[in-house]
């Protein structure tokens, strides 16, 4: 599986994102998409999931109601709509693939392939 993140910039405090993934090598709709972060000196962190074929979705509490996953099938894409950013969002942020069965919707070793990652930064 391949992925190809996009959409990584310098915003201010409040301001609003979207991520990109395009997923390629795999059947689009059999997979789990995983967005992570890894800001510097720390672990790399789970984010927000998304089933594709069922749209099921979770979120860590630290961007519950802020972030937004989504899908489009017809683009073999899946999105990531941060709002309301904050200084301690700003890290490397990943999408990875999530093969069936799937595993912990936001544990790092459970996913299978990763993209090359995208800046945020988010200025005070």
């Amino acid at each position: 599986v391949q992925l190809v993140e996009s959409g990584g910039a310098l915003v201010q405090t409040g301001g609003s994102l979207r991520l990109s993934c395009v997923v390629s090598g795999f059947t689009f709709d059999d997979l789990g998409i995983g967005w992570f972060r890894q800001a510097p000196g720390k672990e790399r962190e789970g984010v927000s999931y998304i089933v594709i074929r069922d749209g099921y979705t979770s979120y860590v509490d630290s961007v519950m109601g802020r972030f937004t996953i989504s899908s489009d099938r017809a683009k073999n894409t899946v999105y990531l709509q941060m709002n309301s950013l904050k200084p301690e969002d700003t890290a490397v942020y990943y999408c990875a693939a999530d093969l069936p069965p799937f595993g912990l919707p936001h544990e790092v070793s459970d996913f299978d392939s990763w993209g090359q990652g995208t800046q945020v930064t988010v200025s005070s």
